[in-house]
C-alpha cells in the first residue's frame, strides 16, 4: 500500500487532474511518479523516454508540483489513469472538503530510474515561447512526414528518437522533444519567457506553470 497524502484544496485537484489529463494525451498508457518529503508533491511524467537504460535515444521529463493538505512521504510510480480516477470521484463529490489521495502499488519503468540533479542547476538565459511552440509544431510534422504507415515499431521509435532527441541548437543543447513537451504538456503561455538551466549534463525548462528536465543533446 502506498502512502496516502491529501491535496491542499479543490483547485490544486483541478490543475493536476489537468496536468495528468494532457500527460495521457502524449503517452495514453503512461505513468506518473509521485514523490514528496514534506508538504509538496512532485509529479513527474515522461512524454518521450528509451526503451531501456541502455537506450541512447532521448527521455524528456515533465514536473509538476503540488501544495499537499499536510506533510506525506510518497515516492510511487503508478498509471496515470488511477490518479485521475481517484481525482475525478473527489471533484464529482459535491462538498468535498478533503482531497485525499490513497493508491494501492507501484510499478516499475526505465525512465524512473534516471534521476535529474535537484541542486546546482545554473540558468543560461531565457528562450521565448513562440519559438518553442514553433520547434514543437515542426517535430510534430516532421515525424508524421517520416513514418510510413506500415513502418514497425522499433523504427518507429528510432525515427521518433532521432527527431525529437536532436538540439535546438549548439548553445543550448536542448533537445527538440523538451519542447515537444513543453508545449504539450500545457506549461507555456503566450510571448512568455521561458527559463533555461544547465546541471550536470542535462537542461531544464522551467515555465510558470511547470518543468521539463532532459539529458543535453549532442546531436545537432
Amino acid at each position: 500500500m502506498i502512502n496516502p497524502f491529501t491535496l491542499a484544496d479543490e483547485q490544486t485537484a483541478a490543475d493536476l487532474q489537468s496536468y495528468l489529463a494532457r500527460a495521457k494525451r502524449l503517452d495514453p498508457d503512461g505513468l506518473v511518479r509521485l514523490r514528496a518529503f514534506g508538504d509538496v508533491l512532485a509529479a513527474y511524467v515522461a512524454p518521450i523516454f528509451a526503451g531501456n537504460l541502455m537506450d541512447s535515444g532521448p527521455t524528456v521529463l515533465g514536473l509538476r508540483t503540488c501544495e499537499l493538505a499536510s506533510p506525506a512521504e510518497v515516492d510511487a510510480l503508478v498509471p496515470i489513469g488511477a490518479v485521475q480516477e481517484r481525482l475525478a470521484r473527489l471533484l464529482g463529490e459535491p462538498g468535498t472538503k478533503e482531497f485525499k489521495i490513497q493508491l494501492i502499488e507501484t510499478q516499475r519503468a526505465p525512465w524512473a530510474g534516471i534521476s535529474p540533479p535537484r541542486q546546482g542547476w545554473e540558468q543560461l538565459g531565457t528562450i521565448n515561447e513562440a519559438r518553442l511552440t514553433q520547434i514543437a509544431r515542426d517535430g510534430i510534422a516532421e515525424v508524421a512526414a517520416s513514418l510510413p504507415e506500415s513502418v514497425g515499431g522499433p523504427i518507429a521509435a528510432r525515427i521518433r528518437g532521432e527527431i525529437w532527441g536532436r538540439g535546438i541548437d549548439l548553445e543550448s543543447k536542448v533537445p527538440t522533444g523538451a519542447a515537444f513537451a513543453a508545449a504539450g504538456l500545457g506549461f507555456l503561455t503566450e510571448n512568455e519567457e521561458v527559463g533555461l538551466y544547465q546541471a550536470e549534463g542535462w537542461i531544464r525548462l522551467s515555465s510558470e506553470h511547470g518543468h521539463v528536465l532532459a539529458k543535453a543533446a549532442t546531436k545537432f
